[in-house]
């Protein structure tokens, strides 16, 4: 586990990873866990702490990314509300049945789910492009808020690719674009969710707080230079980021599926 004693290689690289898993995620909206947590893993710290410590550093890439892009908040403040009311009791559930689940098969299908999101999305060449409102009926609300809440449990259990799932869910929903929606994702999923998760799962176990420290730094400037480069280039460049991201993150996921099922036989 790193301490002060470890070297400045080792320092400068845990910030490097950091700064440009989250500099991604803020473009695509999600996808900072595909690295963050597995470097945080090799690094010897166990799951369920690196979980927690992955959860502080990305509540800091929140706060980064929602300082370039709060502005557009305000006007879907409403949906915000319904993201944190419905997806907080999904978080608190998941932390709390995280050592009862089977990872191999949550990675299996959010896997599966991150592939065809990103096949989805490229397949789709106005996807998320333009913002549009649209008007819910009463099943479409009852069925948001029952996503939301499953999106929560999945982001207090395995964390990787729900930052994703929630823009789609917005852009889906609502007929966002890209930029308003990860800006929607970034404030709720990024910062409360996520500090409810950390909270939570910190409980186990001391987080590192040297290393913390270092991911917190590198979150947070990733997460800012992240959603400026999204404001400059739009959507067209987020569109192209989220694909690639959900891709990567969807093979991951499968890989590390597939290397458990393996192992456990």
């Amino acid at each position: 586990m790193i301490n002060i004693n470890n070297s400045l290689l080792e320092i400068i690289s845990i910030f490097f990873v950091s700064f440009i898993s989250n500099i991604f995620s803020a473009i695509s909206g999600g996808g900072a866990g595909l690295v963050q947590l597995p470097a945080l893993i090799l690094f010897g710290v166990p799951y369920y702490q690196a979980l927690a410590t992955h959860k502080f550093a990305t509540v800091a890439l929140g706060i980064g990314g929602s300082m370039r892009n709060y502005k557009s908040l305000k006007n879907d403040f409403p949906v915000l509300l319904e993201i944190l009311f419905y997806g907080i009791p999904g978080v608190i559930v998941g932390t709390s049945i995280v050592g009862l689940i089977s990872e191999e098969y949550l990675y299996l299908a959010l896997g599966v789910f991150s592939v065809l999101l990103a096949v989805y999305s490229f397949s789709k060449s106005e996807f998320g492009i333009s913002s549009k409102d649209l008007n819910l009926n009463i099943w479409s609300k009852l069925r948001f808020a029952f996503i939301v809440f499953l999106i929560g449990i999945l982001n207090g259990s395995i964390s990787s690719g729900t930052g994703l799932l929630m823009t789609l869910l917005l852009i889906k929903t609502f007929g966002m674009d890209f930029l308003r929606s990860i800006s929607l994702t970034f404030f709720s999923v990024g910062i409360f969710w996520n500090a409810v998760g950390a909270i939570s799962l910190s409980k186990i176990g001391i987080v590192p707080i040297n290393l913390l420290i270092i991911l917190i730094i590198g979150s947070f400037v990733g997460g800012f230079i992240g959603a400026h480069l999204s404001q400059l280039k739009g959507n067209k460049l987020v569109k192209k980021v989220f694909t690639v991201v959900c891709l990567l993150v969807g093979i991951s996921l499968l890989i590390k599926s597939i290397s458990i099922f393996s192992y456990s036989n």
